[in-house]
């Protein structure tokens, strides 16, 4: 007997049940009619070894009740070296669901169900004989040794695929009130905010992306210009020069700007913060006079010249020269080496026609430290001057619409009105004047005035991360991929390897956002008493901010697969664009280590020196004792209302911030009483201090979460926040689990209740990350990605 479909119907004919299953019914061979659907899921899904056919043989061969022509057709069946052809199985999967839709609920579970329902429905005997409980048994062995999951089988065979459609709209957007979260996140700047998005949704601000660099260049300075028309440079400068003598909004305008363009903000950030901000942080009221207003409207371009090929982060070293001569009351500005040249000045390569150059200041050969000067590198007509030289950087791996140049100074002469004196001079006659004991001191103060530029790094890159998450989540929300067997495709957002991925890295800017907007107050607010802890609170958030752009945007860029490769959806100009915030304004592990060091110098203001070092060893101990027994960290406790407390969270970062200072000071105390130098003492410590130098930042930025938590007063918006909170908390308490393991603080049992308290956390955030990346206010065109409008 060969059970073949008639040749006479072609694959597109539609056959009723009575022309498939005729000749089963013709040969009385209903009992065949079991076999269907387990031998279709062998042959279609290619999942039996020749062992297991064999082994299937043998079953079918122990079954004494089937009839010898169907013992012989099912041999045939199962021939490896002839198997049905694709109409056979083209036909059995018809046969199999033109029964599906009239089988009760309790037979759609297994495949032996399936067959055994078949059977019953067009069987020609009355209660046949191998429908009996013990060929049932039989028959779920045969099924069993195919090896796949029943259940899925089933609905692999009787389910309809669905029709692939591309989604257009955001699937999910959660149930918070997205402006309330909003207004929020943009405080008591909601109005200078507002007027940046309304600026950028001005047709003349659509996003490009320019493969022409000059083009680009180009484009950029005539959005700075709208930017200088519209008021925007002279914010951060005082009243009588036509600001707004609030230097918190200028900060603001750069942070709003990231959303569009970064080589727009680092343009605009050099312009009226670097260079105009040197002058009226270095300056006096004569130079105020003379240049505030037009370095506010964009009359006279200008860079920032700090940096040099040889000396990056150490400004201190630097090696410029400004010589006084005093018989023309003039300086001389040289470079002495190829070392010296000024490397990566924004500014520089096309349009700037004046530069703060920091040099280090020579009277009568004695040095007098790192002074700032200003030096005109062209006329008002673009060319150069004599005694100038200038290279353009050219291609970079991003911000190509800011214009990198190196400069050289061949003994270039400036009157000695040019020095910046505000915290001091050099007399006609040539005599050095400060009221600044101390040239360290003197170092120090005049680079504290300087911090707007790492405020605004810090803001930049926080809204780079933004933007970055904003374009991942939204096409996490619409994009499915895999699912069950003919089913619905799952929503990248609802894995939780994908939760994992992203909604940690949601949580770290909210808690940048408010510790950012904390360091933007704090400068803006600062006195000559504070401006130290602020300039190593702007060191820590720099180095955190911008690190985890780096990292939230590679994770963004992966999680969108191909998309975000794609440069239209604009990943990859903002990675490229951020890449660099990690090294310019100071190099983030120098920034972190000079985090620690002010830590350390704090810690030992609290005692004398002699004290201080003899109670080292005693509070190190007593700090390790007490993360171990004396405060909510206890090792054992691992219930939900514990891990999301916030007491708890914040001991626990306090505890180990506090137990690394006195780790670090006892190392070191050791080694310089063997008589090390404190560098090279230091330097062996160098790693605690890069811990310690994380720890007091991260501790930071949890306490002013917490406190912007505090100040809310939207239940719903406290609750979302408070989630978030935890997330930031346990995430990064979960990447040091390792240290807290090894001092006592924690037992195995607690690490892992962490870890699925976050799995948890992300799971709950994971209903509202679109409603709580919209809150960030990003206007769709400055956006500019097409998976995520």
């Amino acid at each position: 007997m060969q059970l073949r479909v008639k040749e006479n119907h072609p694959p597109s004919t539609i056959l009723s049940r009575s022309d498939l299953w005729q000749p089963f019914i013709e040969e009385k061979s209903e009992g065949l009619l079991l076999f269907l659907p387990m031998l279709y899921v062998g042959w279609v899904d290619a999942v039996l070894s020749i062992e297991q056919f064999e082994a299937i043989q043998q079953m079918l061969e122990a079954e004494t009740w089937l009839k010898p022509a169907e013992r012989e057709q099912l041999a045939r069946w199962m021939d490896l070296e002839n198997p049905p052809s694709a109409a056979d199985l083209k036909q059995w999967l018809a046969m199999m669901r033109s029964v599906a839709p009239e089988l009760s609920e309790k037979s759609r579970q297994t495949l032996v169900e399936l067959g055994l329902a078949m059977s019953k429905l067009d069987s020609t005997t009355t209660n046949p004989s191998y429908l009996s409980p013990e060929i049932h048994q039989a028959l779920e062995k045969i099924e069993e040794a195919l090896g796949v999951v029943s259940h899925e089988a089933y609905h692999a065979i009787v389910a309809e695929g669905p029709s692939p459609t591309l989604p257009s709209l955001i699937v999910r957007r959660g149930t918070i009130d997205v402006t309330a979260i909003q207004a929020v996140l943009d405080g008591k700047d909601a109005a200078i905010r507002n007027r940046v998005r309304q600026l950028l949704q001005d047709p003349e601000f659509q996003y490009e992306s320019y493969a022409d660099r000059e083009a680009y260049r180009a484009k950029i300075w005539s959005w700075c210009r709208r930017l200088a028309e519209e008021g925007f440079g002279l914010l951060g400068f005082p009243k009588e020069y036509g600001g707004s003598g609030d230097v918190a909004q200028s900060i603001v305008v750069m942070e709003m700007l990231s959303f569009f363009d970064l080589s727009l903000v680092i343009k605009f950030g050099v312009q009226f913060g670097l260079f105009g901000g040197s002058i009226y942080q270095l300056g006096t009221q004569k130079h105020h006079e003379k240049y505030l207003r037009d370095i506010g409207s964009l009359a006279l371009p200008g860079c920032f010249a700090m940096t040099e090929l040889g000396h990056g982060s150490n400004v201190r070293d630097l090696q410029t020269v400004a010589r006084y001569d005093r018989t023309t009351q003039e300086f001389v500005i040289h470079t002495p080496s190829e070392f010296a040249r000024k490397e990566y000045i924004g500014n520089s390569a096309r349009d700037g026609r004046l530069a703060t150059v920091f040099a280090q200041l020579q009277i009568d050969g004695e040095n007098y430290g790192v002074n700032a000067f200003l030096v005109p590198i062209r006329s008002q007509q673009g060319e150069i001057l004599p005694g100038i030289r200038i290279e353009d950087h050219g291609e970079k791996m991003g911000l190509n619409g800011v214009d990198n140049g190196r400069i050289w100074f061949d003994h270039v002469r400036i009157p000695r009105e040019n020095m910046l004196n505000r915290f001091a001079e050099v007399t006609a006659d040539g005599e050095y004047q400060t009221e600044i004991p101390g040239e360290s001191r003197r170092f120090f103060t005049m680079l504290g005035t300087l911090v707007a530029g790492r405020v605004g790094v810090t803001s930049a890159a926080l809204s780079a991360a933004k933007s970055g998450l904003t374009i991942a989540i939204r096409y996490a929300a619409r994009r499915r991929q895999f699912g069950p067997e003919h089913g619905t495709e799952t929503l990248l957002l609802d894995y939780p390897t994908h939760q994992r991925r992203l909604l940690p890295l949601l949580a770290n800017v909210y808690a940048l956002d408010f510790a950012t907007k904390y360091l933007t107050s704090r400068y803006a607010a600062r006195t000559e008493e504070d401006v130290r802890e602020i300039e190593t609170l702007a060191a820590g958030l720099k180095a955190f901010s911008t690190w985890n752009a780096t990292k939230t945007l590679q994770e963004c860029r992966e999680a969108c697969g191909g998309q975000g490769y794609m440069a239209e959806n604009r990943l990859a100009a903002i990675k490229a664009d951020a890449e660099i915030f990690t090294t310019f304004e100071g190099d983030n592990t120098v920034l972190m280590q000079l985090v620690a060091k002010a830590r350390l110098s704090e810690y030992k203001q609290q005692f004398n020196d002699i004290r201080f070092f003899g109670l080292v060893k005693q509070i190190a101990g007593q700090a390790i004792h007490d993360i171990a027994g004396h405060n909510p960290i206890v090792a054992r406790q691992t219930d939900s209302n514990h891990l999301l407390d916030v007491d708890f969270q914040l001991e626990t970062f306090r505890h180990r911030e506090e137990a690394l200072l006195v780790s670090v000071a006892r190392r070191l105390k050791k080694r310089i009483d063997k008589g090390m130098d404190s560098y090279d003492a230091m330097l062996q410590c160098q790693n605690h201090l890069f811990a310690l130098g994380h720890a007091h930042i991260e501790r930071v930025i949890l306490e002013q979460f917490i406190q912007g938590i505090e100040a809310t007063s939207d239940p719903a918006v406290v609750s979302v926040l408070e989630k978030l909170r935890s997330l930031f908390a346990l995430w990064h308490m979960e990447k040091q689990k390792g240290w807290y393991l090894e001092h006592g603080s924690w037992e195995g049992a607690k690490s892992k209740a962490i870890r699925r308290q976050i799995d948890l956390l992300c799971q709950e955030l994971s209903q509202e990350a679109v409603a709580l990346v919209d809150a960030f206010g990003i206007p769709d065109q400055s956006l500019a990605a097409p998976i995520a409008l």
